[in-house]
């Protein structure tokens, strides 16, 4: 392990020295790092030994999630949210346990040894989204306005929507588990839920409180004012998990309440916390390439690598299809929605928290089918997003507005998407 630091800082270096040059290409900054990530781990060249069920793998990208969850919330216009919720209330009502229940039927069909219970594991691991593999749709002005924001505002909601339900298909599957600490999962899901939006409300709106306040003294230097929004972050984790709740649905609480009170001007003050979160981002592909991933590749098996292109397509695209019946919606925006649901941080997160505190009989199979797929969709994704995006939007100005459904013509107007903050 001595090697370890020196080898990943190199890794996030050469990406650094390429950066211009991946821009507005098919590769993304996350396949490069995954790249890496495997040919330095312990199957090529064995640069890279971090043991896998170690602390500081999974403290990383906790930290890099809440952080994540953090800058995602703080971006959301509560005010254009409460005009243009349908598709998000669509996607994460219908849509998400659509997929959920999807995804179980789909494993224990495949993994005649699971039992109910794990299944339901395996598809709430896999259960949510990760905006950033797909930067070019959500941040892509051509467009249109409910279909970025649907996906935007999905992918920071089903994080923590699935944080309950994981512990509650633990606790069902594994009495043992650290997770339940003797209490009943209905106990735990509450107080997941309900000390997580404690936290965080009390940590959003002190953090938005003393920028406000003591930003209009001018106590606050330029350089610790985007400091408070890694502070607030930590902040509300730290609170949640001090009280048994979810320091991940504190997170984006938090996040929530601060963008609020500071009437969505967040652009500035954030730009610090979003590229710390970038950073650590490509830190833990890095990470997940070398320790997780690497070996995974090692024990595949055919019920694996069809489970993980299953969940990629028809788990994912058909609750998508069924959540947005009713809008009108033409079949190449629902086709548009439901591809673009990439796996990433949040279920690494998610399988990293099942191998440290569960004791299932399929553990091992459950978090190599998670690996193989989030690898596999932050290079399907990730190529197919601009090429996918240019024609849709081709296809979309061709088309006369009144051939089309109000999804799909919605007035463009800019989502910051992460890792575009600006000075004001």
């Amino acid at each position: 392990m001595k090697w370890d630091l020196a080898v990943i800082a190199l890794s996030v270096l050469a990406v650094i020295a390429v950066s211009r040059r991946l821009s507005g290409t098919p590769v993304t900054a996350q396949m490069v790092f995954l790249a890496v990530g495997v040919i330095v781990g312990s199957q090529v060249l064995g640069a890279v030994e971090t043991p896998a069920t170690g602390g500081p793998v999974r403290a990383l990208a906790e930290a890099t999630l809440t952080l994540v969850l953090f800058a995602d919330a703080s971006r959301i216009d509560l005010r254009a949210l409460r005009r243009e919720y349908s598709v998000p209330v669509r996607l994460l009502g219908v849509g998400l346990p659509l997929t959920i229940v999807l995804g179980a039927l789909t494993a224990s069909a495949l993994f005649g040894e699971f039992t109910p219970a794990e299944a339901v594991i395996l598809a709430i691991l896999l259960a949510p989204t990760d905006a950033a593999l797909g930067q070019a749709v959500v941040s892509d002005p051509r467009l249109p306005l409910r279909v970025r924001q649907g996906l935007n505002v999905e992918s920071g909601l089903n994080d923590g929507i699935c944080v309950p339900l994981l512990y509650i298909a633990i606790a069902a599957a594994d009495v043992e588990s650290t997770l339940t600490s003797g209490h009943g999962a209905v106990t735990v899901a509450a107080e997941e839920i309900g000390y997580g939006l404690l936290a965080g409300v009390a940590a959003g709106v002190l953090t938005g409180a003393i920028v406000l306040i003591a930003g209009r003294r001018e106590l606050i230097s330029p350089v610790w004012r985007q400091v408070a929004p890694v502070a607030g972050a930590a902040l509300a984790y730290g609170i949640a998990s001090g009280l048994g709740g979810s320091g991940f649905i504190a997170a984006f609480t938090a996040g929530l309440c601060f963008g609020w009170l500071l009437r969505g001007d967040t652009a500035e003050i954030g730009r610090f916390n979003e590229e710390l979160g970038d950073l650590l981002n490509g830190v833990t592909f890095v990470v997940f390439g070398a320790v997780l991933l690497g070996p995974a590749l090692g024990h595949l098996s055919w019920q694996i690598g069809l489970y993980a292109l299953v969940s990629l397509t028809l788990v994912r695209m058909l609750p998508v299809a069924v959540a947005l019946l009713g809008t009108h919606s033409r079949a190449r925006t629902v086709a548009l929605l439901g591809w673009f649901g990439p796996r990433g941080l949040a279920s690494i997160v998610f399988a990293l928290i099942v191998v440290q505190e569960a004791n299932l009989p399929q553990g091992t199979t459950i978090v190599l089918t998670a690996y193989v797929t989030v690898g596999i969709s932050t290079f399907a994704h990730g190529i197919s997003a601009s090429p996918l995006v240019g024609r849709y939007a081709r296809w979309l100005a061709a088309h006369p507005k009144q051939q089309l459904s109000d999804t799909e013509v919605a007035p463009a107007a800019p989502i910051r998407a992460r890792g575009q903050a600006r000075h004001a």
